[in-house]
């Protein structure tokens, strides 16, 4: 039998994805190259694409063809592309047209003015446009729970970490919340005996880029296929062929712009490895921001800040900035891998980094559920932070409440991914050690290409053929065990 309605749908969706490959790079181009004045205009003209995507995956054709392809006659990997077919055809089915246009327009107007309010520490001015962009995600969350059954805010984290529930998070990080604030304490009053020598600045924007470039090669980035730009928020964007990344420069801090560029290599690395063969159909995309989050936190966590990999990326920065001090290995390592508490998320070291993702994942979980509102956000970021990390946010919106994108573009559900992301990156970490015998003397030697091979075999080349559950077990041997996350810290830290 002819597997009519399967290549029919296969058509669809590489339709879909060439709509979607204009509107991801529309969207970068938004973030990091376009004049403020072409703001409205822009998020018009991506809302109109929504909807044109959103029609052409609603129509009842492909519904039928959903239908009739189930008994055609498929390959197990067609079977798989046909699952998630009907995935994103059930996901998009679900919303009327004017919410989608509704939540895209809201959602590019909050990020635009966002960029500036958070300089000017103008949470007055952002709150409104936040508050309607949480309106229609609540609209979404609770037209999404009524067809799943579960809670509206499961219903959004479904979208991003297929399967995960909000009950299970619970235990997850529950069992980070028994041990964690103990490290880190102890971490952080173990490093307090020693002496560290500062890098002395400024680090100019230019000679930080060159870093960048040269440590993007030396990870393996295919530079014939992407490229490195400037926006407000580092991001990794744009399609497997074609992918951008972006960090944001200080000349008086070296680490963070590196490192954000490290993180966002694995992001597009993943990216630029994804099964090709299978270009434009659901199959090929990445599993989930869980698993994406594991590639960029591999990258800048497990592998970045390790001993074996800074001594090779110090002579690249003696190169660019000369010989001091602070530029002796043992005291460039020990500062890297400095552990401290501090306000900003995506510059916090790994010990602290999930009791900034369990605040906002409480956080966003009650506002969805409509236990708070958007105007009690900023006094339970404070109590939080100084339950958490012990520091206070009070009136301090610019690195409290307004220092994430997510948020403002309706990306409730999102965060829980950092934090598995990062379980998920050190238990794939101990496998890979498991299969290379010769990793640590590899990556001494500056040899990163078998565990790039391992990470091809087992993660990149398999897109979303599996669940996440199903890749982590093949890769591992196990489902995700939080256990790894613990051992890695530790071990690294103490």
């Amino acid at each position: 039998m002819a597997n009519n309605n399967y290549q029919q749908l296969t058509r669809t969706f590489q339709r879909l994805s060439r709509f979607s490959h204009l509107s991801s790079i529309a969207g970068w181009d938004m973030a990091a190259m376009m004049p403020p004045g072409g703001s409205q205009a822009r998020g018009e003209a991506l809302a109109e694409l929504g909807v044109l995507q959103h029609q052409i995956l609603t129509d009842k054709n492909v519904a039928n063809a959903l239908e009739a392809a189930q008994q055609e006659n498929l390959s197990d990997d067609e079977r798989a592309n046909l699952n998630e077919m009907a995935r994103a055809y059930h996901q998009a089915a679900l919303l009327p047209e004017s919410l989608v246009e509704a939540k895209s327009l809201a959602g590019n107007r909050c990020e635009h003015a966002w960029r500036t309010q958070r300089k000017n520490n103008d949470w007055q001015g952002f709150a409104p446009n936040l508050k309607e962009v949480v309106r229609l995600s609540r609209e979404e969350a609770k037209i999404r729970a009524e067809a799943s059954g579960g809670s509206r805010y499961d219903a959004l984290l479904d979208l991003y970490e297929p399967g995960m529930t909000s009950s299970r998070l619970d235990v997850l990080f529950a069992d980070l919340k028994s041990w964690l604030p103990d490290l880190l304490q102890t971490v952080v009053d173990k490093q307090a005996s020693r002496t560290l020598i500062n890098p002395q600045g400024p680090f100019s924007t230019e000679s930080q880029r060159q870093l960048g470039l040269e440590t993007m090669t030396l990870l393996g980035f295919d530079f014939n296929g992407g490229r490195l730009d400037v926006s407000t928020h580092p991001f990794c964007g744009g399609v497997p062929e074609d992918v951008r990344i972006t960090t944001r420069y200080d000349e008086n801090d070296l680490l963070s712009a590196l490192f954000g560029v490290i993180h966002e290599t694995g992001h597009a690395r993943y990216e630029q490895n994804l099964p090709r063969q299978w270009a434009g159909q659901p199959i090929a995309h990445a599993r989930s921001m869980g698993v994406h989050e594991s590639q960029s936190l591999f990258f800048e966590m497990q592998l970045g800040r390790s001993a074996e990999f800074l001594k090779h990326l110090l002579p690249k920065i003696q190169q660019h900035f000369g010989s001091q001090p602070a530029f002796s290995l043992d005291n460039f390592i020990a500062w890297s891998q400095t552990v401290e508490r501090g306000y900003i998320r995506v510059d916090a070291d790994e010990v602290s980094y999930p009791a900034h993702v369990i605040l906002r994942y409480e956080i966003e979980r009650a506002l969805i559920d409509g236990q708070i509102e958007v105007d009690d956000i900023p006094a339970l970021w404070d109590e939080k932070m100084q339950q958490y990390l012990g520091l206070s946010t009070e009136g301090n919106y610019r690195n409290g409440c307004m220092q994430d994108i997510h948020w403002t573009d309706g990306g409730f559900g999102y965060f829980p991914s950092y934090t598995l992301g990062a379980m998920y990156a050190a238990q794939l970490f101990q496998a890979a050690r498991k299969a290379l015998p010769d990793l640590d003397q590899n990556l001494n030697d500056g040899n990163f290409s078998p565990l790039f091979g391992w990470l091809q075999q087992n993660v990149w080349q398999h897109g979303s053929r599996f669940s996440t559950s199903e890749l982590i077990t093949h890769a591992t041997g196990e489902d995700l065990n939080s256990r790894y996350f613990r051992e890695h810290l530790t071990a690294r830290y103490l």
